[in-house]
């Protein structure tokens, strides 16, 4: 259980550090991956539903049994995330330095998978 507990806490955590300055680099981003953001809605709505899944690492790793079901959800926007990067890298559409960040997602979806399988369920009262 602590396993799941560190591991949603690291993951919160380092999400939050990671994201919550994208809002602030819209036109930085553009800059540095171009072409420009077209569609500023899809930009800031990735950050806002990436950082909502933050917190809710956060609250599983305060209760990981109580919250083991939320674990499914957890691993589904990692790999979601994985996956798509993945495919979009070997189409040569997105750059290296995402690719990388995409097989972060990968190792973390995979690590919660094995956090998942460790964690008992709770038991009814």
């Amino acid at each position: 259980m602590k396993f799941a507990k560190y591991l949603f806490l690291f993951a919160g955590i380092s999400g939050l550090i990671m994201l919550v300055p994208q809002y602030f680099l819209e036109e930085k981003t553009g800059r540095d991956f171009p072409p420009a953001i077209t569609h500023p809605e899809h930009f800031y709505g990735f950050i806002g539903v990436a950082i909502a899944c933050q917190v809710m690492f956060l609250i599983i790793s305060r209760n990981p049994v109580r919250y083991r079901a939320m674990m499914i959800p957890a691993m589904l926007e990692k790999f979601s995330f994985a996956i798509a990067v993945a495919i979009l890298f070997l189409q040569n559409r997105v750059a290296a330095v995402m690719f990388g960040l995409g097989m972060m997602d990968l190792a973390l979806g995979l690590l919660f998978t094995l956090a998942f399988f460790k964690t008992p369920k709770q038991e009814l009262v």
